[in-house]
């Protein structure tokens, strides 16, 4: 089964981009834009969704039913709106456990997909401090199962708010 990167721009259009302005331009000014292009259509995009973090949790919950996973995480399950980042960061940090007790690789691949666009959803406000928040450790640990229906319940809380 093959997973979906949405963080992944296509390159089709920047690469007849740079076709058609290299055949234009044969000149040293033609060869930067060619190269530039190129290297842009690999880049990742900016624009990553919320909405693809829960699709891709909802993916991890259908695998993990079938592949026995014996890991508790910290688990932050009444989120106060103001706490939203820190609570996040959080189960991002856990999220690297599943990395580790894992051996399968579609649920290796779609952590990896999640943190990714976790990150980059949040780089827009991940240098606000938030205070009165509990740290990780000090938040109560639960079974994968409850783990993922509080990420997904988070991540909600970031799209009803952007």
């Amino acid at each position: 089964m093959r997973i979906s990167k949405p963080y992944l721009r296509s390159t089709s259009i920047q690469c007849y981009l740079c076709f058609l302005l290299n055949s234009h331009f044969l000149t040293e000014a033609g060869i930067h834009v060619f190269v530039l292009g190129c290297i842009s259509a690999a880049l990742p995009k900016t624009e990553a969704s919320w909405h693809d973090v829960i699709h891709d949790l909802k993916r991890i919950e259908n695998l993990i039913q079938s592949i026995h996973i014996d890991a508790t995480l910290y688990t932050e399950s009444d989120v106060h709106p103001n706490c939203k980042i820190t609570a996040m960061k959080c189960f991002l940090l856990e999220l690297r456990v599943i990395l580790h007790e894992s051996r399968n690789v579609d649920i290796r691949e779609t952590v990896t997909n999640v943190i990714f666009l976790a990150n980059s959803s949040l780089s827009t406000n991940g240098n606000v401090t938030e205070s009165g928040c509990k740290e990780c450790e000090e938040l109560e640990e639960k079974n994968i199962a409850e783990f993922l229906q509080s990420f997904v319940h988070i991540v909600q809380m970031f799209i009803n708010t952007s």
